[in-house]
């Protein structure tokens, strides 16, 4: 895939999901542990999210973090807009700014957690 390509199928996952984690693995087998740690604070909060595992898809790992200005893996987003990684999920779910931003996306549901592919 072309990195224009690569660009546009970025930007679409960014704006067809209201909260869209860039990961290693997925929510059920999370590859590194900052990922499993988001993944881990997503559901605790009983989230709707979607997910991208960068690791099956290289095009994605390689241009992301340039489009993104942010160097690592993952990668959270909440309404189209960077919320950042492992360091800051943690840090805004510490402070209690995390719940009121996906409360705003309407993305915590009374069920439970659910994490699906990204839609594009």
């Amino acid at each position: 895939m072309s990195s224009a390509n690569t660009l546009e199928r970025i930007k679409r996952q960014i704006a067809n999901n209201a909260v869209l984690l860039y990961m290693k693995g997925t929510p059920t087998f999370p590859m590194c542990g900052f990922s499993a740690r988001v993944v881990q604070i997503l559901d605790t909060l009983n989230t709707k999210y979607a997910y991208v595992n960068i690791l099956e898809n290289p095009d994605i790992r390689a241009a992301l973090p340039a489009y993104a200005e942010w160097p690592t893996f993952p990668q959270l987003y909440i309404q189209s807009e960077l919320i950042g990684g492992c360091d800051i999920v943690v840090e805004l779910q510490q402070s209690g700014g995390l719940k009121p931003k996906l409360t705003a996306v309407s993305a915590l549901l009374e069920a439970g957690p659910e994490a699906a592919l990204a839609n594009e």
